[in-house]
């Protein structure tokens, strides 16, 4: 093994002020920190899976579901987390991308905000105890589901 540079990280454990279940698509990793800065989350545990919160609202199998409720499980165990911010992004290739949606941006959002309510729903049913945020993203802004597909925009 051969130390390519010197870096001090810290050592001592860190509480989570959320763990948030996000999809791995780059093209959002700048909207993301710029959230989490609004919503004052200096500590998070990421859980990244293509499509992310889909994993919980309408998994391709029961397994997959389980094993994002077991992460936020540890984040809970090990970093006292007790929010969970859900995310869906416009354009993700785990739903077929906008094509799927007939490039209707409008139905795409509408759909999104169900399935956030749907993994809100699920989540609190596993561990009722967490506070769940749920966010859509598209190409130009954040918008925070508020159940029965509302939205309001994060400015």
């Amino acid at each position: 093994m051969e130390k390519l540079f010197h870096f001090d990280s810290p050592r001592e454990r860190y509480r989570s002020e959320a763990a948030v279940v996000w999809c791995f698509d780059n093209r959002f990793e700048t909207v993301l920190r710029k959230l989490l800065k609004r919503l004052n989350v200096i500590h998070f545990d990421p859980i990244r899976i293509a499509g992310g919160t889909k994993y919980l609202a309408s998994p391709d199998n029961e397994a997959n579901r389980q094993f994002v409720v077991e992460q936020i499980r540890i984040s809970m165990r090990l970093h006292e987390t007790r929010t969970v911010i859900l995310m869906l992004h416009s354009d993700c290739g785990a739903y077929g991308g906008l094509a799927a949606f007939g490039n209707d941006a409008e139905k795409e959002a509408h759909n999104h905000s169900f399935e956030l309510e749907r993994a809100t729903s699920y989540l609190l049913s596993q561990i009722p105890e967490l506070t769940v945020r749920p966010f859509f993203v598209d190409f130009e802004g954040v918008w925070e589901i508020r159940g029965q597909g509302a939205a309001a925009r994060i400015a």
